[in-house]
């Protein structure tokens, strides 16, 4: 999409030859401002007289000369201008696309910095021309061996000095913790403030007026850390939006390496495939749709739906591929359920109903838990033949009892970081089918209780806003661009991004009262066909009409 809309920009920019004259009546350089971060104008008004000397240009290739800071090593210093396709050598190929279009102008940093005599991360910033004046991170994915190219890209693009990091390895896999807790240690918490740390020095050398506040934003793993970073680090951040957190990360771990022992192999009497679970899903939705007052393929609280699922078993005379056996509906029944372990203490929550079919792919396919083995083998274990086929409840305690430099990330008491004036925004996806939203709101919970905070005092400080129709942090049936990303980009206004709306609660006081999602007929940058506003928790949204329910003034949140 970015590639389509940079050609179309080389398009347009040949009939800007007549708007030369008038340019000339203005000083260009002050126009620059006024124009949208990586407007089509930014490409012409750059050949302009007035602007042909490049002093930001000139900047970023004089900025190696001046970085002089401790255990860090640049790599390299480039000016990048926007629309080139950069090459990011070789990556691993679980980190994805070996390039990444930078939708801005930007000088990009690379470094190394030790954290350790035996760690080190891989840091970037990206430092835009069209600078708003503010700070942000950007947080990881899974294991979180990948600096995310395409969320240094988003946020350059929308003015933030933006940095990450690859967490202290490469590659989306645990295999790096095996006897080495120095990595390990970077990756539940050290390389993310790390990061910050170095990234904020750089910013005040390269900007003389260097940053007002700062910003921090990422999803599932991004998301723990920004908790993390929440509770740890409570004067890292001005204000942090963590998606879908994967904290309680222990017990995820082990929850996501129970299902396999729900379901089995697919040769199993006990596993479904995915036709199966788009059975259950109907039966879902004929339960459950229409608690919210509109039938449209979207839950808006799971909270209100129990489904069950004794009526899809198979009549004698039926056809098994239209139904289930009673072994498949208890396997039904236990994925949505809660996970308890040893001494029926609640190891997880239930996965919410309403996730089926993303559940079907991510963790109820049949193979074993990628994470969950990787986790045991090379962390808890130090046994690389450990194979969590054999997984018990007994190995969930013992990955608790361990819980290394506490990444559960499941601190309850948040004062410091309320007193040091931070904002929180946590939003989670009620089809999330791998983080089941239902830990979010527990978490939300125990906050209130260990802080002694009802919502609308809780609400000064953190909000957590649940949303229907996302699946794990983007795509799913309903509105869930909320401009988490480019992918979930649906303007800048705070009403339509997730981050700008944090900017305003920051900056300007104004806490978001509702997170306004689009959805896209195909998922991404497509016409929309309808935008719903989300409700914090504990509210939740309830169709009112008298408009159909494509209407977002049709819903209210109760």
């Amino acid at each position: 999409m970015i590639d389509s809309i940079l050609d179309h920009r080389a398009l347009l920019q040949q009939s800007y030859t007549t708007a030369w004259n008038w340019i000339s009546t203005v000083n260009a350089t002050k126009l620059l401002r006024f124009l949208p971060v990586a407007s089509l104008g930014t490409a012409f008004l750059g050949k302009h007289p007035a602007v042909q000397k490049d002093i930001f240009k000139a900047r970023c290739e004089s900025l190696i000369d001046k970085i002089d800071l401790e255990n860090v090593t640049v790599n390299f210093v480039d000016y990048v201008p926007s629309g080139t396709k950069l090459s990011l050598g070789d990556i691993p190929a679980s980190c994805g696309a070996a390039y990444q279009v930078a939708a801005a102008d930007v000088c990009r940093l690379n470094m190394v910095v030790a954290t350790s005599n035996a760690s080190e991360i891989m840091l970037e910033a990206w430092l835009p021309r069209s600078y708003k004046g503010r700070f942000l991170s950007a947080g990881n994915s899974g294991f979180s061996g990948c600096i995310p190219y395409l969320d240094l890209s988003y946020g350059s693009w929308m003015g933030f000095a933006t940095v990450a990091a690859n967490n202290g390895h490469n590659g989306d896999t645990g295999k790096p913790f095996y006897r080495n807790p120095q990595v390990l240690k970077d990756f539940v918490y050290r390389s993310l403030h790390t990061g910050v740390v170095v990234g904020k020095e750089v910013t005040s050398l390269f900007y003389d007026e260097g940053f007002d506040k700062s910003y921090y934003f990422g999803c599932s793993t991004g998301g723990r850390q920004g908790l993390m970073a929440v509770q740890r680090f409570p004067d890292d951040f001005d204000g942090v939006v963590a998606g879908a957190p994967v904290f309680n990360w222990v017990n995820w771990i082990s929850w996501i390496a129970n299902f396999y022992q729900i379901t089995g192999p697919p040769t199993a009497d006990t596993f479904l495939p995915v036709s199966l679970w788009e059975i259950v899903r109907k039966e879902v939705l004929r339960q459950c749709d229409q608690i919210d007052g509109a039938k449209d393929g979207i839950i808006e609280d799971p909270d209100l739906c129990h489904p069950t699922f004794e009526r899809l078993i198979c009549r004698h005379d039926a056809e098994a591929d239209n139904c289930l056996t009673g072994a498949q509906a208890r396997t039904v029944r236990k994925v949505l359920s809660p996970f308890y372990g040893v001494n029926g203490t609640l190891i997880y929550s239930r996965m919410q109903p309403g996730a089926e079919i993303f559940a079907a792919y991510a963790l109820c396919n049949g193979i074993p838990s990628h994470y969950s083995e990787e986790w045991f083998r090379y962390v808890v274990y130090n046994d690389p033949s450990w194979d969590v086929r054999n997984f018990t409840i007994h190995d969930a305690a013992a990955a608790l009892e361990q819980n290394p430099y506490n990444i559960q990330t499941w601190d309850t008491d948040l004062s410091a970081f309320r007193d040091a004036g931070g904002k929180v925004l946590v939003y989670h996806g009620l089809q999330d089918g791998l983080i089941s939203s239902d830990n979010s709101k527990l978490y939300y919970s125990l906050v209130a209780e260990t802080m002694n905070l009802p919502p609308d005092e809780l609400d000064d400080f953190y909000r957590f806003f649940p949303i229907s129709g996302m699946g794990h942090c983007s795509s799913g049936d309903g509105a869930n661009a909320i401009g988490n990303g480019y992918f979930g980009y649906a303007g800048s206004s705070p009403e339509d991004n997730v981050i700008m709306a944090v900017v305003r609660w920051v900056e300007e006081g104004i806490p978001p009262d509702t997170l306004r999602g689009t959805k896209y007929v195909d998922g991404i940058w497509s016409p929309v066909v309808y935008k719903r506003k989300h409700c914090r928790h504990p509210r939740r949204n309830v169709y009112r009409g008298p408009g159909k329910h494509t209407d977002e003034n049709a819903w209210e949140c109760i």
